[in-house]
């Protein structure tokens, strides 16, 4: 994908990113796990971003309940495949962005054709099981996992790369289990704009890691309390005893694959 120096003007100016980080960016190849409340906010800046490749992965349709925080659909867009709406969002955003549309769920079978040629993943799905399959995926192919979560007015959005990072720990290092009390946002509710925040900070780590700017949130975690206002970024440690990654773990990290 060749750069829009017009489109992209206002990343080329930046001396962190300029033409090298912006070529980077182009070709870059990222899996988006979830099009829904954190999920749309990140496509819509990756494609801005000037991302080359972004593939969709969401099995479900859109409901009306969905429009409250998923800001890539519209009143009309209503039992549409999510993937494919998002696409075409997307596409209309920026054709010069290829978007691949997979309507179908992340699982133990499936993830390892969709991150077999990622540079890197994103997970903005609501539930424990697919997250622990893509924690699993993302170990297994070497490539940083972004994650993000959000409940009522509070997130978080952490970067697990043991790969890249001695001592930097991976999902389930972190969620080793999953909670006896965890819910959805569908029971414990969820104001719209937060996810705008997560998702947002999300893309912004993807974009970070891409084009080696700045420092990414490998094994630390930032909190964000929406109705305080409060920011805060804690350290979380890797679990030796951890059954996703633990018996993998070497003494060298690699580098970065973009």
């Amino acid at each position: 994908m060749a750069v829009d120096v017009k489109r992209h003007a206002r990343h080329i100016v930046l001396k962190e990113l300029g033409g090298p980080g912006q070529q980077k960016l182009s070709r870059a190849r990222i899996t988006v796990i979830g099009a829904g409340g954190l999920g749309a906010p990140a496509l819509l800046y990756l494609a801005a971003a000037g991302v080359g490749h972004i593939r969709i992965v969401d099995p479900d349709t859109v409901s009306l309940s969905n429009l409250q925080r998923q800001i890539l659909f519209r009143t009309e867009d209503v039992d549409a495949a999510k993937a494919e709406r998002a696409r075409d969002m997307l596409t209309a955003l920026d054709p010069g962005v290829s978007v691949e549309s997979v309507c179908e769920h992340a699982t133990d079978d499936t993830l390892p054709g969709l991150l077999a040629d990622a540079d890197l993943v994103l997970d903005g799905c609501d539930d424990f099981t697919t997250r622990y399959a893509v924690n699993r995926a993302a170990l297994a192919a070497r490539i940083p996992l972004v994650s993000g979560a959000v409940g009522r007015w509070e997130g978080q959005v952490a970067v697990f790369a043991p790969h890249l990072k001695t001592d930097a720990p991976c999902y389930q290092c972190w969620v080793p289990e999953t909670p006896p009390d965890a819910e959805d946002c569908a029971v414990m509710g969820v104001v719209g704009a937060l996810t705008g925040v997560i998702g947002s900070m999300m893309a912004m780590e993807a974009i970070k890691l891409i084009t080696a700017a700045g420092e990414p949130l490998i094994g630390r975690m930032c909190l964000y309390e929406g109705l305080s206002g409060r920011v805060r970024t804690v350290t979380l440690p890797a679990s030796r005893n951890c059954p996703a990654c633990a018996s993998g773990r070497t003494d060298t990290p690699r580098t970065a694959r973009a």
